[in-house]
């Protein structure tokens, strides 16, 4: 990956992009591990640079046989909620022009 993000390349320039780069949870962990593992996964345990996908959007290691999550040690960890939802409210506080209010407005005296 270059030192600046490319739109289009390394993440969705529009909103149609976005939904058509991360219409399921597969997308979304697709996604996760490209920003992770640029170029391939890598054993966070021993380093070895070899292993496969196993369900759930983990890796698991060819040498030391560890099982490691995408989203581990992420904000995403652990989660409940559709990694597509995730990625939408994280899509919607990134490209807000305005800004976004995380807290209701006070009500009228």
């Amino acid at each position: 990956m270059s030192d600046r993000p490319k739109g289009g390349v390394h993440y969705p320039r529009s909103t149609g992009e976005f939904q058509s780069w991360f219409g399921t949870d597969a997308d979304c962990l697709d996604y996760l591990a490209w920003l992770r593992w640029p170029q391939g996964f890598v054993c966070p345990q021993c380093e070895n640079p070899s292993g496969w996908a196993v369900a759930g959007g983990s890796f698991k290691c060819a040498s030391c046989k560890k099982e490691t999550a995408v989203t581990a040690g992420t904000l995403f960890d652990r989660r409940r909620t559709p990694l597509t939802v995730w990625f939408a409210v994280c899509w919607q506080f990134a490209t807000a022009k305005d800004g976004v209010f995380s807290a209701e407005p006070a009500a009228d005296p």
